[in-house]
């Protein structure tokens, strides 16, 4: 990306409006993701418990890889489109446009409640791309960091505010005199993004300006060269690469389990709608706990050891779920999930920062992103396919245990002081 101009000086307003952004659009996570259009299109739209889950697996794996293909090319698209709000807002009114239209589906319109969300998905996705895009013109040196950590801890409290305030419309559940008002949850989400996003779209200024193409070049194949670039690049760090492999593996378990977590809750426990917003708060709270304080553990243990044991953490999570019962304790296993969730992130940050070369920083971070959106396809397929033929998820869970144990194994191959080398070798800078 070409560098920030000096002369369009940063303003707190900018650094701001930027931070606002996640708290618009953890809006449509929390809710539309995680939470409340999993029951309604399980529940109200395909009408049967099984069925629905192997059709929710099709339309998030199917989003996933519609967005894998695109990430390259978006990506691309902002390097040197030099119009990056440009594109923010085209894929916010997306985002806006197909969460709003999820009022329209009804029972039995299992392809339109698909291909909706889809749309509303890679809305996301893609916003997501271009709003990340702007970090390195907005961080001062040496705090990009803080900002982006920022901007987590403020989407964090977005996504918890815009459950609280869909709460009074959906907690009636999908009884045939709630319905309208559960549907109406969809449009809240919309203005909700529509009225949080606004700042980052008015204030927000573009500044690497526009790069030139190679003749004969197109931005879709300058997106996928990159891409088979850094993939080559990566194998020359081995360490790097096998805890990437890693990753790939216990992140799809870490996204499968995101995405049912309201799904098990409710066919598996008979949670009520409200009981499940309940139990998302009840995951998300401790989540920000636990990034901290196995931040502070991973000090003292490195940055390895930590990932594992936040993945013997998981594997608990996983035999506790196959053995609870009762809601009461269900709350209990949510917790240490949500401990899990924010240790298990924070920490596998850490160790690819460790991993990568200072001067190649961006380029296999940017490659992350693109492994952890790819990761998001095999492990809801096999919940879904399993709870689908077997009638129990959790059986399905079991196989989610399998990909954390994978990775576990995978990770435990890692050498920690060689990758370090690696990264401080000639090739990565000092």
């Amino acid at each position: 990306m070409p560098p920030r101009s000096p002369q369009i000086p940063v303003q707190r307003r900018e650094r701001v409006a930027w931070c606002l952004y996640d708290f618009a659009d953890s809006g449509f996570t929390t809710v539309i993701v995680t939470t409340f259009y999993v029951l309604y299109f399980k529940n109200v739209v395909v009408g049967q418990a099984g069925l629905g889950d192997w059709y929710w697996a099709l339309a998030n794996s199917m989003s996933a890889v519609v967005v894998a293909v695109l990430a390259p090319v978006l990506g691309a698209m902002a390097d040197i489109s030099g119009s990056k709000r440009l594109f923010l807002r085209g894929f916010g009114l997306i985002i806006i446009v197909f969460t709003a239209s999820l009022a329209l589906v009804g029972p039995g319109n299992v392809v339109a409640g698909i291909v909706l969300f889809m749309l509303a998905n890679i809305g996301f996705a893609g916003g997501v791309i271009f709003i990340d895009a702007f970090l390195p013109e907005l961080a001062e040196p040496g705090r990009t960091g803080r900002l982006s950590g920022a901007r987590w801890a403020v989407g964090y409290v977005g996504g918890m505010l815009c459950l609280a305030t869909i709460m009074p419309l959906a907690s009636g559940g999908f009884v045939p005199g709630n319905l309208t008002a559960a549907r109406s949850v969809f449009p809240v989400v919309a203005l909700w993004y529509a009225v949080f996003s606004l700042p980052a779209f008015l204030i927000l200024r573009d500044r690497g300006g526009q790069a030139t193409l190679p003749a004969g070049e197109s931005v879709v194949l300058l997106g996928f060269r990159r891409l088979r670039t850094t993939f080559r690049s990566l194998r020359r760090y081995r360490q790097l690469f096998k805890f990437l492999l890693a990753f790939w593996l216990y992140n799809d378990a870490i996204v499968t389990i995101i995405i049912f977590a309201a799904a098990f809750a409710s066919d598996t426990l008979h949670f009520t709608v409200r009981e499940n917003m309940l139990l998302i708060l009840c995951v998300n709270l401790p989540a920000a706990a636990g990034a901290l304080a196995f931040g502070a553990l991973l000090d003292r243990l490195g940055a390895k050891r930590t990932v594992m044991l936040t993945l013997l953490l998981w594997l608990g999570v996983i035999i506790a779920t196959m053995l609870t019962t009762s809601k009461g304790a269900f709350f209990g296993v949510a917790a240490l999930a949500g401990i899990g969730l924010g240790s298990c992130q924070s920490s596998s940050r850490a160790l690819l920062a460790q991993f990568t070369p200072a001067n190649r920083a961006g380029e296999f971070f940017s490659f992350l992103g693109v492994a952890g959106k790819a990761s998001a396809i095999m492990g809801p397929l096999v919940f879904g396919w399993i709870s689908w033929q077997t009638g129990s998820q959790r059986l399905a869970i079991l196989a989610v245990g399998i990909f954390f144990l994978a990775g576990l194994l995978v990770l435990a191959t890692v050498d920690e002081e060689a990758g370090l080398a690696a990264a401080r070798g000639p090739d990565g800078g000092p």
